[in-house]
């Protein structure tokens, strides 16, 4: 078991914790809960799991390679990859590197696909393909999750 600190003193040491059965309890700079890392920083922020949309795109890729059209690779990736990129992201507060760091991901796998590294290219398939950036999805995801949470909140 280990502890996370979040605020402005995060990267003070602190004295670890003994449990009531004797356990220590020690600090830590990354937890993972439900495949969610959460880092320790100022504010609450989560580790993005580009790795792991990475790995889930060159699944795809292994499994259709070039056989399939853009358009269906596209509609993989954005139904089995991006849901692994963006989870949990719509609890916690993105800033605009957050976005802009999501939106590379997104971006290099594009340059992948067409076999190019003009990015007015990638832009123009990104419309084509009606693909949304994650700047877009997550935007769509905070107000879904806000609405949910109006809706279940007891007046």
């Amino acid at each position: 078991m280990s502890r996370l600190k979040i605020g402005p003193r995060n990267d003070e040491t602190c004295a670890s914790i003994v449990s009531l059965d004797g356990h220590i309890i020690s600090w830590t700079r990354e937890i993972c809960y439900l495949d969610v890392y959460m880092v320790s920083s100022t504010a609450f922020k989560m580790h993005h799991a580009k790795c792991d949309f990475y790995r889930a795109a060159d699944a795809v890729f292994g499994k259709v390679g070039r056989i399939a059209s853009e358009g269906v690779i596209l509609h993989l990736v954005k139904s089995k990859c991006l849901p692994v990129l963006l989870y949990g992201l719509e609890v916690c507060p993105l800033t605009k590197t957050d976005l802009k760091s999501l939106e590379f991901v997104i971006n290099r796998f594009f340059m992948k696909l067409f076999r190019t590294t003009n990015i007015d290219i990638v832009k123009t398939c990104q419309s084509q393909f009606s693909f949304d950036l994650p700047s877009i999805v997550v935007e769509k995801r905070v107000k879904k999750f806000n609405k949910s949470l109006t809706k279940s909140t007891p007046s």
